[in-house]
């Protein structure tokens, strides 16, 4: 686990491509479990540690994840998201060049809950949600 900044109120952690923000239905520990343990062995603190996810990244995306260590905290980066005073910048790694600079990105998503994984669709498909992460 890579700590990118800390302070009284926040801490921001890099999320590889690998892990989970939060749990889910596979068991695999979370990063958000990952992070508690390790503050309560950072601050030898006894008992439950709070921290609170204020978003997530999907499993396979890599990125900075921005966790409350206080309630106070996770109200105020809950009222910031979304309220769009956070700004995100998505990052891809193509093969090849794109055709324009600068697009809109839109595709459609099926969840498959059984797999616990979602699949993007160019069409509009039976159950499906648009999706343009850059909103």
């Amino acid at each position: 686990m890579q700590v990118i900044y800390e302070d009284n109120h926040i801490i921001a952690v890099n999320k590889t491509n690998s892990e989970i923000v939060q749990g889910d239905k596979t068991g695999d520990t979370p990063l958000s479990e990952i992070v508690k343990e390790w503050l309560k062995k950072k601050y030898n603190k006894p008992g439950n540690v709070f921290l609170g996810v204020a978003h997530r990244l999907d499993r396979p995306v890599s990125g900075l994840v921005l966790f409350a260590k206080t309630s106070k905290a996770l109200s105020r980066l809950n009222d910031m998201f979304r309220n769009g005073q956070v700004k995100k910048t998505y990052w891809a790694i193509v093969k090849n060049k794109p055709p324009k600079e600068k697009d809109e990105l839109i595709h459609f998503l099926v969840r498959n809950e059984k797999q616990n994984k979602s699949y993007a669709y160019d069409t509009l498909k039976p159950n499906s949600k648009k999706s343009n992460p850059f909103l």
